[in-house]
């Protein structure tokens, strides 16, 4: 079976305080960390993960090695720029409301991941998604028959992933609230096409009760 195992980062000082984050260097909370090292533990039950990917960015790299802690060894992380969150330059650090300010024509109860402009010094969601589909398809390629990977990722990646997977509107999806932190999708990939068997997995949240 080969399968590929996808989670969101763990709870940074900027999720908490409700900043958008893009490629800032934000740090996990102390719950962030938790976060990270429960899921370990809990994909350490269940998965034998033979190959890790991950973001390149801070939070992702915490929330790997975190991850590690809580498995009791992973392999070596590949960090690729490719599983980066969406990018929004200049107005990175902003609060949500800020950046809706900026961009009135925004629907308020949308995500701003969905922003239908690209802010100076950002991407447009077209780039976003075709990096992410190619960082998709190498992790494909590279998973070979019997084997797991795990990639630690972004919410707005894997709203990507997900719509691309279950054939949702890709527009529908973006505007979503992301998953909750260290949440893990599973993905079978045996199949004619890969397989969504498992979303929003939060095993690791009862360690935290």
């Amino acid at each position: 079976m080969r399968t590929l195992l996808v989670a969101r980062h763990g709870e940074t000082t900027w999720n908490r305080d409700g900043r958008i984050q893009g490629w800032a260097p934000s740090r996990l909370t102390d719950r962030g960390q938790q976060q990270a090292t429960a899921l370990g533990a809990w994909l350490d039950e269940r998965y034998s993960v033979d190959r890790v990917f991950a973001s390149d960015l801070r939070r992702t790299r915490e929330t790997a090695a975190a991850v590690g802690d809580g498995y009791g060894g992973l392999p070596d992380c590949a960090f690729d720029t490719d599983w980066r969150e969406r990018g929004f330059g200049i107005m990175q650090g902003l609060y949500a409301d800020e950046l809706l300010d900026e961009f009135p024509d925004h629907d308020r109860d949308a995500s701003v991941i969905s922003l239908d402009a690209a802010p100076e010094g950002g991407e447009g969601i077209p780039t976003f998604r075709g990096r992410v589909e190619s960082a998709w398809d190498r992790a494909i390629a590279t998973t070979d028959a019997g084997e797991t990977t795990l990639v630690v990722t972004h919410g707005g990646v894997i709203k990507v992933l997900l719509a691309k997977l279950t054939d949702r509107d890709p527009d529908a999806a973006l505007a979503e609230d992301s998953q909750l932190n260290c949440a893990v999708n599973e993905i079978r990939l045996d199949g004619d096409e890969p397989e969504l068997v498992g979303e929003e997995l939060t095993g690791w949240q009862a360690l935290l009760d």
